[in-house]
């Protein structure tokens, strides 16, 4: 392979698991990922598994699974794409603690899987993004399985070419995490799209604009929720708390509760994207006080929308928002509940950082974020395989 090779004349893929997922950040982060990089005029092509119409069934994978060698990739139109690979892969993983090798028709190119999956095509520069390493830590508990994690994230990093990480605070504890070399782990942040959101008139009842304050991810430990919601009721605002996403973990929260006759906490199921961003930019403001974040996409995608941002000191959030923020001690109930009344009592402030924030958010923009990206595969190709 010619190292001095235009990036141009090289077939570029991205794995399309998650891009048939609902809007989790993940399946966020595949979609940005992939429309910053067309954006650019790069040809990129998807490898996908068929869909779940042509799903096998668990006895037919296991066997399939249980099979030594590799798998070959066809190419058509619309990429490369092998039947029911990714849970293949994973239990493949599950059986022998092995990546499972693929073979891709045509001539070499850089694979970026956009998640730690089991797979690898040969012949081709892999690169894999580990969004954190949070799951490994037995005080923030998790619904991934954080043996299995870290067993993969071993053969990735023993196997792959690059490793890419969302943010400084991610970069560094993968690499303490992992003992690699630091140059192995390049941190590409990642972009922000808020291009959807749905009209003023989709807001889910009982909310109205500017009528309450917002959480919107998963229903987790590491979240925070149970402080956030002590500081809100002991904040005493008038204006509700809004928490929106799918369940984790067991944890769910009535769709009220009641404060001196007042609806201080409503809970929503999850929401189709259009609608999360109207509620994100009707908002008050995002309360996001999280332990622990690879990134924090709802951060920037309040702050692109011109939502003002209370969040977490220290770790990727403060790393993202930067001084565009309001920023509180995570694990002080009190600092939380002074700086909500601070935002409520104050529309100067809260101004303040909805312009703050939309300056900020120009960092995460599509152009910036592609060309990173590209840097990346430029330096992945030239510098070879390991």
């Amino acid at each position: 392979m010619p190292k001095d090779q235009n990036l141009a004349d090289v077939p570029i893929c991205l794995d399309g698991r998650m891009l048939t997922k609902r809007a989790t950040g993940v399946a966020s982060y595949a979609r940005t990922m992939l429309a910053s990089l067309q954006s650019t005029g790069a040809g990129v092509s998807i490898l996908g598994d068929g869909g779940d119409a042509l799903r096998r069934s668990p006895l037919t994978k296991l066997l399939a699974a249980m099979r030594p060698g590799y798998r070959r990739l066809a190419l058509s139109a619309d990429g490369y794409h092998a039947r029911d690979i990714f849970r293949e892969a994973h239990v493949h993983f599950g059986l022998y603690r092995q990546l499972t090798s693929l073979r891709a028709p045509g001539p070499p190119g850089v694979m970026h899987w956009t998640y730690p999956v089991p797979l690898r095509i040969e012949g081709w520069r892999n690169v894999y993004t580990v969004h954190d390493v949070i799951p490994l830590d037995a005080d923030l508990a998790s619904p991934v399985n954080p043996d299995r994690l870290r067993a993969v994230l071993a053969r990735l990093a023993a196997s792959a070419d690059r490793l890419v990480a969302v943010s400084e605070a991610a970069r560094a504890e993968i690499v303490a995490t992992l003992g690699c070399d630091a140059a192995f782990v390049t941190n590409c942040s990642q972009a922000v799209d808020v291009a959807t959101v749905a009209p003023p008139e989709a807001l889910p009842a009982p909310l109205r604009r500017d009528g309450y304050y917002l959480y919107a991810g998963a229903f987790e430990k590491r979240k925070n929720l149970e402080r956030l919601i002590e500081a809100h009721r002991s904040s005493s605002v008038e204006h509700p708390l809004v928490l929106v996403g799918p369940d984790g973990q067991g944890e769910t929260y009535g769709a009220y509760r009641e404060a001196g006759g007042r609806a201080t906490l409503i809970r929503l199921p999850f929401q189709r994207r259009p609608v999360l961003l109207r509620m994100i930019a009707d908002a008050r403001a995002l309360l996001f006080p999280s332990l622990a974040e690879g990134f924090g996409l709802p951060v920037v995608e309040a702050m692109a929308l011109g939502t003002p941002v209370l969040t977490s000191l220290g770790g990727a959030l403060e790393e993202v928002a930067g001084s565009a923020a309001l920023l509180v001690d995570p694990y002080d109930v009190g600092s939380i509940a002074r700086a909500i009344a601070c935002l409520d009592a104050q529309d100067a402030l809260r101004h303040r950082y909805s312009q703050l924030g939309k300056v900020r958010a120009h960092h995460f923009d599509q152009p910036a974020y592609a060309a990173r990206l590209l840097r990346l595969y430029q330096d992945v190709w030239t510098n070879g395989q390991r």
